[in-house]
């Protein structure tokens, strides 16, 4: 088991992760030709629409071997790497979180001409939030503009302080022929048509000074993090290399140190290196500490070491539904074995199922296996009722293990069958789709009859719309986007709801009187229940929180949900005879409507982490473009002769943005979007939504 590994390769869009993913992938010989993105033929991208489109939409996992380069090819040094490719766009942003979670390690790969990007400030957060040790890829140093100690300067600055270059590239932009390894200080060359004859040689003279300094940095660092070496250090002795990659490797798993890695994927340069770098320094399940979870009969903390003969526990973290065997359910075995034809408890939903086939996926093949053991990932055909984030354990040891949290949809369309056969296929297509993806709904509208889908932005229900079209032939008319805005209360009010119905026999009767109070911004919905000397019967208190959070659904402003707030069960009354459960539920929403209506409700909207990269000459009309839209313009930096603006900016008034951007810079501009926070409507543009013109 050490000599697995499981990482992923997390970047900002088009930073060149699937291009680093096709050459690991050829460099260790799981595919004899290199598919690149720009002709699409890549591996790893093999949906129709990722190969049209260039980008990532779903992650992709695959098992490839490698023996480090310096072993010379000795097959008893080979380790297995079970490799996550993952979207760089906001809109999938689903597909990184749930890799992050399973990933004992990461690749970090950034664009040499830009740094650090937005979506890599997210996805380094989520990897933190994972604790996932990691190490960095400076790509795309061939490019015009490309600058190495721009790029460590801003990881640095803006990530992590600790992240320390292992090379630096020999020459840069068109000049860029190979890096020199800092620990060793040899000049490695890559030769042969597709870089795969590593050559070394000495550091060219005219680099001999800016690596030792470079060097001179990377060996303090490291010393800094042994008592041992540092009191060597101190009298003038330098440790081994041998040693220094040792502490290295355990100050990255601590999170103290982040090695920086240098090449170019597109010119097949560097990629062993860093293929090195992840068998080096990231962790293999052994090293990570043993997983948490919680017993489900008497919510004890439980741990599971990642051992074979510990019993099972594996957490399902991607279902992807398959053309030719149906649904995959991927997953990561944490301890014990998995074997084919055993039974398996999922923990989270109560329920038993047994395991058919097991596959080991390269992308989108397939390879039957019987059994997997801890620390690896792959995937079961066709369980029926297990979704992501589900604890899959032994039926004898159940435990469960800690969800993944997903962000809340920010934008909803319309969605209506273009005819009857349509129809039908329509439902099933949705509830397939939803079940891979936690951050799509769908809702029906109970108004007006309609299909409503929610997502993360336009692109992401662009490509879910299409995918119902090419998968399951279902055609559909599509509505305009529509912002999913939410409702909360600014203040404190209590209100009383009481239900009766005498009719003919038994009647109805519930009566309770509640309390609601504002919670903090993103705190959600709590419901306290302070009933004293049985006034309400406990057996119906479940009911009126049901009730309540039914309530919830739609608010009493413009009918969207409420959130953000504590509702108090007080006080009530019963009937011996009439009160019932279902009784109880009506009075519960009763009560929350009333008190709702008088503790100041308010809108909410999203708002939108905006980035707009442009030439010099367009820097005004942007800037006002962006005050105009209520937005707040948060920094202006400069880069390459660009412009960077970072703002915030309500998600209802960047509808078209792109093509208004186009045309205001001659085609030039570009920018990145991703959900921030929500905050309050101010009333004349809650107006305008209220009566539904916005």
């Amino acid at each position: 088991m050490e000599k697995v590994r499981d990482i992923g390769i997390i970047a900002h869009i088009d930073a060149g992760k699937t291009t680093v993913s096709e050459r690991v992938l050829f460099y260790t010989g799981v595919s004899h030709k290199i598919g690149e993105v720009h002709e699409g033929d890549t591996v790893m991208d093999w949906m129709e629409q990722e190969r049209e489109r260039g980008i990532t939409i779903t992650s992709a996992a695959t098992t490839c071997f490698w023996v480090p380069s310096y072993q010379k090819g000795d097959k008893k040094f080979e380790h297995r790497i079970n490799l996550i490719d993952t979207p760089g766009h906001i809109d999938f942003t689903v597909e990184v979180k749930r890799s992050l979670r399973v990933l004992d390690g990461a690749v970090v790969v950034f664009d040499g001409v830009a740094g650090v990007e937005p979506q890599s400030e997210t996805n380094w957060r989520y990897a933190d939030e994972y604790k996932v040790p990691r190490i960095c890829f400076i790509n795309k140093l061939d490019r015009m503009g490309a600058n190495f100690e721009f790029d460590v300067q801003s990881i640095r600055e803006r990530l992590n302080p600790s992240a320390v270059p292992v090379q630096i590239p020999i020459g840069i932009e068109g000049t860029f022929e190979g890096v020199v390894d800092l620990l060793k200080m040899k000049a490695y060359r890559f030769e042969g048509e597709k870089g795969e004859k590593i050559i070394e040689g000495e550091v060219p003279e005219s680099l001999k000074e800016e690596a030792k300094k470079y060097r001179h940095d990377l060996v303090e660092k490291i010393v800094e993090q042994d008592d041992a070496a540092m009191a060597q250090y101190l009298e003038g002795k330098e440790p081994e290399p041998e040693v220094l990659k040792k502490i290295l490797r355990k100050a990255t798993i601590a999170f103290t140190l982040i090695p920086i890695y240098c090449g170019s994927a597109l010119k097949n340069k560097g990629v062993q290196f860093v293929l090195d770098g992840v068998i080096d320094y990231l962790p293999s399940p052994l090293d990570v500490p043993p997983v948490k979870g919680i017993d489900p009969k008497t919510s004890a903390e439980l741990t599971r070491a990642p051992k074979d003969d510990e019993p099972l526990a594996a957490l399902a973290f991607k279902i992807a539904s398959d053309p030719f065997v149906g649904s995959l359910t991927y997953f990561r075995v944490y301890s014990g074995v998995l074997k084919r034809g055993s039974y398996i408890y999922n923990s989270t939903k109560d329920f038993q199922e047994r395991v058919g086939r097991l596959v080991r996926m390269h992308a989108n093949q397939r390879e039957e296996v019987e059994s997997v053991p801890a620390g690896d990932i792959a995937a079961i055909v066709g369980l029926k009722n297990t979704t992501t984030g589900d604890t899959l354990c032994d039926p004898e040891h159940p435990i469960i293990l800690e969800k993944i949290i997903f962000p809340e949809p920010v934008i909803s369309i319309r969605v209506e069958p273009k005819t009857k056969a349509d129809q039908e296929r329509m439902g099933i297509a949705l509830h397939r789709l939803a079940e891979e993806d936690p951050t799509f709904r769908v809702a029906g509208d109970p108004d007006t009859g309609e299909t409503i889908i929610s997502g993360m932005g336009e692109l992401h229900l662009e490509v879910l719309v299409e995918r119902m079209k090419r998968e399951f032939t279902v055609e559909s008319n599509v509505g305009r986007p529509q912002v999913a805005y939410k409702e909360t209360i600014k203040g404190n009010a209590e209100a009383q709801g009481k239900y009766i119905k005498q009719s003919g026999g038994r009647g109805q009767y519930g009566d309770v009187t509640i309390k609601v109070e504002a919670l903090e911004r993103g705190k959600g919905f709590e419901f306290v229940d302070e009933i004293k000397s049985g006034v309400i019967p406990r057996e119906f208190i479940p009911a009126v929180e049901k009730g309540v959070r039914e309530a919830l659904d739609k608010g009493v402003v413009a009918g969207y949900r409420l959130v953000d707030l504590q509702v108090t069960l007080l006080d009530g009354s019963y009937h011996e005879v009439d009160s019932s459960e279902a009784a109880f539920k009506i009075a519960g929403s009763m009560a929350l409507q009333e008190a709702v209506k008088r503790a100041k409700p308010i809108l909410l909207e999203p708002i939108m982490k905006i980035q707009t990269i442009m030439p010099n000459e367009f820097l005004g009309d942007i800037t006002g473009d962006i005050s105009s839209k209520r937005g707040k313009i948060e920094a202006m930096n400069d880069r390459l002769g660009a412009k960077v603006v970072d703002s915030k900016v309500p998600l209802s008034e960047m509808f078209g943005y792109a093509t208004k951007l186009r045309s205001m810079t001659q085609g030039r501009g570009s920018f990145t979007m991703e959900f921030d926070h929500y905050e309050e409507v101010p009333a004349s543009v809650a107006q305008l939504v209220i009566e539904g013109k916005k």
